[in-house]
């Protein structure tokens, strides 16, 4: 997959990134969202350091991905247990129509 660098703006800083083709949208929007953390994290703390800033904010975008991964984890046992419960129901279904049928 090929890549091209897109340039993206922090803090007033541009850096350029490598992307792959077909996710600049992806990443700017990304980009933009970290912006507004950043802009948040600023005007709460004026006394941090960019490299604070940008610490808090990967902690912040962590604790963002962790809670949706146990949300996602925590639907996927939901669904996983749905699925025994229709395949126990169906199974019974069966048995009973086999005895019916006898």
């Amino acid at each position: 997959m090929s890549s091209s660098a897109i340039d993206i703006t922090l803090l007033g800083r541009t850096y350029s990134v490598a992307c792959p083709s077909g996710q600049e949208t992806a990443l700017r929007a990304v980009a933009h969202k970290l912006e507004q953390q950043l802009t948040s994290l600023r005007s709460r703390s004026n006394n941090l350091s960019r490299e604070d800033l940008a610490m808090m904010a990967a902690l912040n975008f962590g604790h963002e991905l962790y809670e949706e991964q146990r949300k996602n984890q925590d639907y996927m046992r939901q669904m996983d247990d749905r699925i025994r419960l229709l395949q126990r129901t169906l199974e019974q279904a069966l048995v009973e129509r086999s005895r019916k049928d006898d």
